[in-house]
């Protein structure tokens, strides 16, 4: 009776991909709704990071560090090399906002690393919440809700570097000049450019992540048809420890890679900020 009663695959893959929301999405596009659950993670990775970069920046001393001020200065030590060859400017907000985007959005691709089970059996089980989706980099309203921040700086510093008539004039005339007839064209296309930066940025995180969470959730799947027998269904629990064993591992460079990738493209973005066409 147990097993009649258990979801079917495509059950146990739609409530795991349901997120705890105010209302249930009529339209593609309907900002009405709000997923709880991503704002949660969220931020509270967002304070986990923050907490973790004032705890090493209290314990630096000037003597032998220890493993954890050591990777925290190695980490620090690469963004700013990286920020120093990429801003050519003023980077004493860029490099730390850089540092922050890295820990942060690894803070929350870490999330899909724990067991996919996990957090929905205690929100059910001690809160009485039906449905949790915890990873926020695999919500895309979480990752374009990045992304747009990003385009926010793109254009603070293109307006403070180059002054708001300076912006406006390259946004009109750049690229193919400055004759009035063409100011048409140079605005849509410079719209279309940041508007396609700000996309792709969201969508090969969430792209990336989301592909991940499926994995786990696919691989959860072959344990699940082990009705502790000793038949056939074992080979699929010991297919699920062998395959999720190597795909986590294998997942913690794509966590870190991820990352990196948006956080190098974010001081990529603005870096082009401070410069003309």
């Amino acid at each position: 009776m147990a097993s009649s009663q258990a979801p079917t695959a495509t059950e146990y893959i739609v409530h795991h991909l349901t997120h705890l929301s105010t209302g249930k999405q009529k339209f593609i596009v309907d900002f009405s709704v709000v997923n709880i659950d991503t704002i949660f993670f969220s931020v509270a990775c967002l304070a986990l990071t923050l907490w973790l970069l004032h705890r090493a920046a209290r314990a630096a001393t000037a003597g032998v560090p220890g493993r954890f001020q050591a990777f925290v200065e190695m980490v620090v030590e690469l963004v700013e090399e990286q920020s120093k060859s990429i801003v050519h400017g003023d980077r004493s907000f860029i490099a730390p906002l850089a540092i922050t985007v890295f820990v942060w959005i690894f803070m929350m691709n870490a999330i899909d690393l724990i067991p996919v089970d996990l957090f929905p059996w205690i929100a059910l089980n001690v809160f009485g919440i039906h449905y949790l989706r915890p990873l926020p980099t695999a919500d895309v309203n979480g990752t374009i809700g990045m992304s747009l921040g990003v385009l926010l700086l793109m254009i603070y510093y293109g307006i403070k570097i180059k002054g708001l008539g300076g912006w406006l004039h390259e946004l009109f005339t750049a690229p193919f000049g400055a004759h009035p007839l063409l100011w048409p064209f140079n605005f849509l296309l410079n719209l279309i450019e940041y508007l396609a930066k700000m996309v792709s940025l969201g969508m090969r995180l969430f792209g990336n992540m989301y592909a991940g969470e499926l994995l786990f959730f696919l691989i959860a799947l072959l344990g699940g048809t082990w009705a502790f027998r000793a038949d056939g269904s074992l080979l699929l629990a010991l297919g699920q420890v062998l395959a999720g064993t190597a795909w986590w591992l294998f997942h913690v460079l794509i966590i870190t890679l991820q990352a990196f990738i948006f956080m190098m493209l974010t001081l990529v973005y603005i870096g082009q900020a401070h410069e003309g066409h």
